[in-house]
Protein backbone atom coordinates (compact mmCIF):
# COMPACT_ATOMS: atom_id res chain seq x y z
CA UNK A 1 0.00 0.00 0.00
CA UNK A 2 1.13 3.60 -0.06
CA UNK A 3 3.26 5.00 2.62
CA UNK A 4 0.00 7.30 3.24
CA UNK A 5 -2.23 4.69 3.49
CA UNK A 6 -0.15 2.56 5.90
CA UNK A 7 0.00 5.51 8.07
CA UNK A 8 -4.04 5.96 8.29
CA UNK A 9 -4.88 2.68 8.37
CA UNK A 10 -1.55 0.63 10.69
CA UNK A 11 -1.32 2.73 13.53
CA UNK A 12 1.18 1.32 16.26
CA UNK A 13 -1.84 -0.68 18.05
CA UNK A 14 -2.54 -2.71 14.29
CA UNK A 15 1.00 -3.36 13.87
CA UNK A 16 1.42 -4.93 17.31
CA UNK A 17 -2.15 -7.04 17.09
CA UNK A 18 -0.39 -8.15 13.66
CA UNK A 19 3.00 -9.15 14.81
CA UNK A 20 0.84 -11.18 17.75
CA UNK A 21 -0.58 -13.33 15.40
CA UNK A 22 2.03 -13.42 12.52
CA UNK A 23 5.34 -12.67 11.46
CA UNK A 24 5.52 -9.34 9.78
CA UNK A 25 7.77 -8.22 7.49
CA UNK A 26 10.32 -5.31 8.38
CA UNK A 27 8.83 -1.86 7.62
CA UNK A 28 8.03 0.52 6.03
CA UNK A 29 5.27 -0.92 4.01
CA UNK A 30 5.93 -1.79 0.40
CA UNK A 31 4.72 0.92 -2.42
CA UNK A 32 6.90 -0.03 -5.30
CA UNK A 33 7.19 -4.16 -6.16
CA UNK A 34 9.89 -3.93 -8.19
CA UNK A 35 12.54 -3.12 -5.70
CA UNK A 36 15.50 -5.46 -4.47
CA UNK A 37 14.24 -5.15 -0.88
CA UNK A 38 10.07 -5.94 -2.55
CA UNK A 39 11.51 -9.04 -3.70
CA UNK A 40 13.66 -10.35 -0.86
CA UNK A 41 10.53 -9.20 1.31
CA UNK A 42 7.98 -11.31 -1.23
CA UNK A 43 10.12 -14.24 -1.59
CA UNK A 44 8.65 -15.46 1.73
CA UNK A 45 5.38 -13.94 2.09
CA UNK A 46 2.37 -16.05 2.43
CA UNK A 47 0.16 -13.17 3.09
CA UNK A 48 0.49 -9.73 1.95
CA UNK A 49 -1.82 -7.22 3.90
CA UNK A 50 -2.48 -4.63 1.16
CA UNK A 51 -4.25 -1.35 1.05
CA UNK A 52 -4.91 1.72 -0.93
CA UNK A 53 -2.12 2.83 -3.47
CA UNK A 54 -1.32 -1.40 -3.64
CA UNK A 55 0.90 -1.78 -7.06
CA UNK A 56 -0.87 -3.94 -9.56
CA UNK A 57 -0.16 -8.06 -8.20
CA UNK A 58 0.92 -8.88 -11.68
CA UNK A 59 2.63 -12.44 -12.74
CA UNK A 60 6.00 -10.48 -12.32
CA UNK A 61 5.52 -9.77 -9.22
CA UNK A 62 3.83 -13.23 -8.16
CA UNK A 63 7.08 -14.86 -9.28
CA UNK A 64 8.93 -12.86 -7.33
CA UNK A 65 6.52 -14.24 -4.52
CA UNK A 66 6.32 -17.98 -4.43
CA UNK A 67 4.58 -18.74 -1.38
CA UNK A 68 1.94 -16.21 -1.44
CA UNK A 69 -1.28 -17.63 -0.81
CA UNK A 70 -3.74 -14.83 0.48
CA UNK A 71 -4.38 -10.92 -0.08
CA UNK A 72 -6.17 -9.25 2.85
CA UNK A 73 -7.61 -6.35 1.62
CA UNK A 74 -7.80 -3.18 4.25
CA UNK A 75 -9.74 -0.95 1.96
CA UNK A 76 -12.79 -2.21 -0.26
CA UNK A 77 -12.27 -2.76 -4.16
CA UNK A 78 -9.54 -5.07 -5.14
CA UNK A 79 -10.05 -4.76 -8.67
CA UNK A 80 -7.22 -2.14 -9.42
CA UNK A 81 -4.28 -4.65 -8.28
CA UNK A 82 -5.69 -8.31 -8.25
CA UNK A 83 -4.84 -9.64 -11.63
CA UNK A 84 -6.09 -12.72 -13.59
CA UNK A 85 -2.31 -14.19 -12.41
CA UNK A 86 -3.79 -14.17 -8.51
CA UNK A 87 -6.59 -15.38 -9.56
CA UNK A 88 -5.01 -17.88 -12.01
CA UNK A 89 -2.28 -19.25 -9.19
CA UNK A 90 -5.78 -19.68 -6.67
CA UNK A 91 -4.86 -16.77 -4.41
CA UNK A 92 -7.25 -16.43 -1.71
CA UNK A 93 -8.46 -12.83 -1.58
CA UNK A 94 -10.44 -11.05 1.15
CA UNK A 95 -11.43 -7.45 1.23
CA UNK A 96 -12.53 -5.29 3.85
CA UNK A 97 -15.67 -3.53 1.46
CA UNK A 98 -18.68 -5.07 4.34
CA UNK A 99 -16.56 -2.75 6.73
CA UNK A 100 -16.01 0.23 4.85
CA UNK A 101 -19.57 0.08 3.44
CA UNK A 102 -21.09 1.43 7.45
CA UNK A 103 -19.31 4.48 7.12
CA UNK A 104 -21.02 5.23 3.91
CA UNK A 105 -24.76 3.99 4.72
CA UNK A 106 -24.45 6.23 7.73
CA UNK A 107 -23.45 8.94 5.83
CA UNK A 108 -26.18 8.52 3.57
CA UNK A 109 -28.90 8.18 6.44
CA UNK A 110 -28.11 11.18 7.71
CA UNK A 111 -28.48 12.53 4.20
CA UNK A 112 -32.21 11.45 3.90
CA UNK A 113 -33.16 12.07 7.35
CA UNK A 114 -31.29 16.12 7.12
CA UNK A 115 -32.75 16.75 3.84
CA UNK A 116 -36.65 15.38 4.11
CA UNK A 117 -36.31 17.76 7.13
CA UNK A 118 -34.97 20.19 5.15
CA UNK A 119 -32.06 21.25 7.37
CA UNK A 120 -29.62 22.52 5.42
CA UNK A 121 -31.73 25.24 3.80
CA UNK A 122 -33.64 25.84 7.09
CA UNK A 123 -30.65 26.39 8.73
CA UNK A 124 -28.81 28.57 6.27
CA UNK A 125 -32.55 30.83 6.45
CA UNK A 126 -32.24 30.89 10.15
CA UNK A 127 -28.39 32.36 9.55
CA UNK A 128 -29.80 34.48 7.38
CA UNK A 129 -32.67 35.81 8.86
CA UNK A 130 -32.10 35.32 12.59
CA UNK A 131 -35.51 34.96 12.97
CA UNK A 132 -37.63 31.43 13.76
CA UNK A 133 -40.13 31.30 11.48
CA UNK A 134 -43.84 30.02 12.22
CA UNK A 135 -43.33 26.42 12.51
CA UNK A 136 -47.12 25.82 12.48
CA UNK A 137 -46.61 26.81 9.30
CA UNK A 138 -44.63 24.39 8.10
CA UNK A 139 -45.36 23.06 4.47
CA UNK A 140 -46.68 19.53 4.66
CA UNK A 141 -43.97 17.95 2.49
CA UNK A 142 -41.50 18.85 5.09
CA UNK A 143 -40.54 15.61 7.32
CA UNK A 144 -39.14 12.24 7.37
CA UNK A 145 -43.08 10.34 8.20
CA UNK A 146 -43.89 8.28 5.41
CA UNK A 147 -41.28 9.34 2.73
CA UNK A 148 -40.36 7.03 0.11
CA UNK A 149 -36.99 6.18 -0.41
CA UNK A 150 -35.64 4.79 -3.34
CA UNK A 151 -32.14 2.53 -3.10
CA UNK A 152 -30.32 2.31 -6.36
CA UNK A 153 -28.57 -1.23 -5.98
CA UNK A 154 -28.52 -4.10 -3.68
CA UNK A 155 -24.71 -3.39 -3.09
CA UNK A 156 -23.29 -3.75 0.30
CA UNK A 157 -23.96 -0.08 0.89
CA UNK A 158 -27.44 -0.01 -0.17
CA UNK A 159 -28.10 -3.22 1.83
CA UNK A 160 -26.37 -1.62 4.87
CA UNK A 161 -28.80 1.25 4.01
CA UNK A 162 -32.17 -0.46 3.67
CA UNK A 163 -30.96 -2.15 6.97
CA UNK A 164 -30.61 1.09 9.35
CA UNK A 165 -34.12 2.67 7.36
CA UNK A 166 -35.76 -0.12 9.19
CA UNK A 167 -36.65 1.88 12.25
CA UNK A 168 -37.65 4.86 10.24
CA UNK A 169 -41.01 5.60 9.02
CA UNK A 170 -40.08 5.54 5.38
CA UNK A 171 -40.96 3.22 2.53
CA UNK A 172 -38.02 1.51 0.79
CA UNK A 173 -38.12 0.80 -2.86
CA UNK A 174 -35.43 -1.22 -3.94
CA UNK A 175 -34.16 -1.30 -8.24
CA UNK A 176 -31.54 -4.62 -8.43
CA UNK A 177 -31.77 -6.16 -11.35
CA UNK A 178 -30.62 -9.52 -9.31
CA UNK A 179 -32.89 -9.20 -6.75
CA UNK A 180 -35.55 -11.15 -7.08
CA UNK A 181 -39.17 -10.22 -5.39
CA UNK A 182 -38.44 -12.92 -3.01
CA UNK A 183 -35.25 -11.47 -2.07
CA UNK A 184 -36.85 -8.09 -1.78
CA UNK A 185 -39.37 -9.13 0.70
CA UNK A 186 -36.73 -11.11 2.81
CA UNK A 187 -34.97 -7.38 2.76
CA UNK A 188 -38.27 -5.87 4.19
CA UNK A 189 -38.27 -3.89 0.63
CA UNK A 190 -40.53 -3.44 -2.83
CA UNK A 191 -38.63 -4.06 -5.54
CA UNK A 192 -39.56 -2.26 -8.73
CA UNK A 193 -38.01 -1.14 -12.09
CA UNK A 194 -35.74 1.66 -12.21
CA UNK A 195 -38.46 3.92 -14.26
CA UNK A 196 -40.38 3.55 -11.41
CA UNK A 197 -38.09 4.06 -8.51
CA UNK A 198 -37.53 7.51 -9.46
CA UNK A 199 -40.80 8.45 -10.49
CA UNK A 200 -41.76 7.34 -7.23
CA UNK A 201 -39.43 8.33 -4.72
CA UNK A 202 -38.87 11.70 -2.81
CA UNK A 203 -35.50 10.65 -2.37
CA UNK A 204 -33.28 7.95 -5.03
CA UNK A 205 -29.78 6.95 -3.55
CA UNK A 206 -27.42 5.73 -5.98
CA UNK A 207 -25.46 2.82 -4.55
CA UNK A 208 -24.75 1.03 -7.90
CA UNK A 209 -20.57 0.11 -8.51
CA UNK A 210 -19.44 1.94 -11.63
CA UNK A 211 -19.67 -0.66 -15.01
CA UNK A 212 -19.51 -0.51 -18.25
CA UNK A 213 -23.31 -1.08 -17.98
CA UNK A 214 -24.18 1.41 -15.33
CA UNK A 215 -22.02 4.14 -16.85
CA UNK A 216 -24.63 7.41 -17.30
CA UNK A 217 -27.32 4.85 -16.07
CA UNK A 218 -29.14 7.57 -13.88
CA UNK A 219 -30.40 9.30 -17.32
CA UNK A 220 -31.88 12.96 -18.30
CA UNK A 221 -34.97 10.66 -18.77
CA UNK A 222 -35.32 9.62 -15.13
CA UNK A 223 -33.76 12.83 -13.50
CA UNK A 224 -36.60 14.17 -15.19
CA UNK A 225 -39.04 12.03 -14.07
CA UNK A 226 -38.39 12.86 -10.64
CA UNK A 227 -40.96 14.42 -8.45
CA UNK A 228 -40.62 17.98 -7.75
CA UNK A 229 -38.03 18.85 -4.72
CA UNK A 230 -37.09 15.24 -5.28
CA UNK A 231 -33.20 14.43 -3.27
CA UNK A 232 -30.90 12.66 -5.38
CA UNK A 233 -28.16 11.21 -3.31
CA UNK A 234 -24.69 9.84 -5.17
CA UNK A 235 -21.87 7.95 -2.99
CA UNK A 236 -21.33 5.51 -5.79
CA UNK A 237 -19.32 7.02 -8.60
CA UNK A 238 -19.91 10.39 -10.58
CA UNK A 239 -20.10 8.80 -13.83
CA UNK A 240 -23.27 6.64 -12.80
CA UNK A 241 -24.93 9.93 -13.25
CA UNK A 242 -25.51 12.15 -16.53
CA UNK A 243 -23.98 15.21 -14.89
CA UNK A 244 -25.14 17.69 -16.97
CA UNK A 245 -28.93 16.52 -16.98
CA UNK A 246 -28.37 16.32 -13.18
CA UNK A 247 -26.85 19.91 -13.14
CA UNK A 248 -29.58 21.15 -15.38
CA UNK A 249 -32.84 19.52 -12.84
CA UNK A 250 -30.43 20.97 -9.82
CA UNK A 251 -30.31 24.67 -11.18
CA UNK A 252 -33.43 24.92 -12.56
CA UNK A 253 -34.80 24.10 -8.80
CA UNK A 254 -36.86 20.83 -9.59
CA UNK A 255 -34.90 18.46 -7.38
CA UNK A 256 -32.04 18.66 -4.80
CA UNK A 257 -28.56 16.71 -4.85
CA UNK A 258 -26.43 15.69 -2.53
CA UNK A 259 -23.60 14.28 -4.57
CA UNK A 260 -20.50 13.13 -2.17
CA UNK A 261 -18.82 11.99 -5.80
CA UNK A 262 -18.87 14.06 -9.07
CA UNK A 263 -18.11 13.42 -12.75
CA UNK A 264 -15.14 14.39 -12.63
CA UNK A 265 -14.35 13.84 -9.22
CA UNK A 266 -13.28 17.34 -8.71
CA UNK A 267 -15.97 19.89 -10.70
CA UNK A 268 -13.90 22.49 -12.14
CA UNK A 269 -13.82 25.34 -10.56
CA UNK A 270 -16.64 27.90 -12.36
CA UNK A 271 -19.12 24.74 -12.91
CA UNK A 272 -22.47 26.23 -11.34
CA UNK A 273 -23.18 23.39 -9.04
CA UNK A 274 -20.25 24.80 -6.57
CA UNK A 275 -22.98 28.00 -5.80
CA UNK A 276 -26.34 26.56 -6.32
CA UNK A 277 -28.71 26.47 -3.46
CA UNK A 278 -30.22 22.89 -4.10
CA UNK A 279 -26.76 20.70 -4.20
CA UNK A 280 -24.59 19.83 -1.10
CA UNK A 281 -21.29 18.37 -2.37
CA UNK A 282 -18.91 16.85 -0.24
CA UNK A 283 -15.45 15.86 -1.04
CA UNK A 284 -15.77 12.40 -1.38
CA UNK A 285 -15.74 11.53 3.02
CA UNK A 286 -18.36 9.10 3.07
CA UNK A 287 -16.22 6.24 2.94
CA UNK A 288 -13.70 5.14 6.10
CA UNK A 289 -11.50 8.11 7.13
CA UNK A 290 -10.39 9.42 10.76
CA UNK A 291 -11.15 6.69 13.32
CA UNK A 292 -12.96 4.49 11.00
CA UNK A 293 -10.09 3.42 9.46
CA UNK A 294 -9.21 1.65 13.02
CA UNK A 295 -12.22 -0.76 11.69
CA UNK A 296 -10.20 -0.90 8.71
CA UNK A 297 -7.48 -2.40 10.73
CA UNK A 298 -9.92 -4.64 13.02
CA UNK A 299 -11.20 -6.09 10.14
CA UNK A 300 -7.80 -7.09 8.53
CA UNK A 301 -6.51 -8.43 11.39
CA UNK A 302 -9.95 -10.75 12.24
CA UNK A 303 -9.40 -11.96 8.64
CA UNK A 304 -5.68 -13.13 9.10
CA UNK A 305 -6.63 -14.67 12.70
CA UNK A 306 -9.14 -16.94 11.09
CA UNK A 307 -6.86 -17.51 8.08
CA UNK A 308 -4.00 -18.49 10.27
CA UNK A 309 -6.07 -21.09 12.11
CA UNK A 310 -7.32 -22.78 9.19
CA UNK A 311 -10.73 -21.00 8.41
CA UNK A 312 -11.94 -19.67 5.29
CA UNK A 313 -12.60 -16.24 4.93
CA UNK A 314 -15.54 -14.27 6.29
CA UNK A 315 -15.22 -11.91 3.44
CA UNK A 316 -13.69 -13.30 0.89
CA UNK A 317 -14.27 -12.04 -2.95
CA UNK A 318 -14.93 -14.66 -5.52
CA UNK A 319 -13.23 -13.99 -8.99
CA UNK A 320 -17.07 -15.13 -10.48
CA UNK A 321 -18.45 -12.01 -8.86
CA UNK A 322 -15.97 -9.00 -9.90
CA UNK A 323 -18.14 -8.17 -12.75
CA UNK A 324 -20.82 -6.58 -10.05
CA UNK A 325 -18.53 -5.07 -7.83
CA UNK A 326 -17.07 -2.07 -7.48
Amino acid sequence: MSQDAARAVLDPSSLDALRAICDLAPLPALDDLTTPRAREVLAEVEVLVTGWGCPPLDASVLRDAPRLRAVVHTAGSVRGFVTDACWERGIEVSSAAAANALPVAEYTLAMILLTGKRVLERARDYRTTRIRADWLGTPHDVGNYRRTVGILSASLIGRRVVELLRPHDVEVLLHDPYVSDADAAELGVERVELAELFARCDTVSVHTPLLPATRGLVSRELIDSMPADAVLINTARGAVVDQEALTDAVLAGRIRAVLDVTDPEVLPSEHPLWRCENALITPHLAGSQGNEWRRLADHALAEIARWTSGDEFRHPVRRERLAFLA
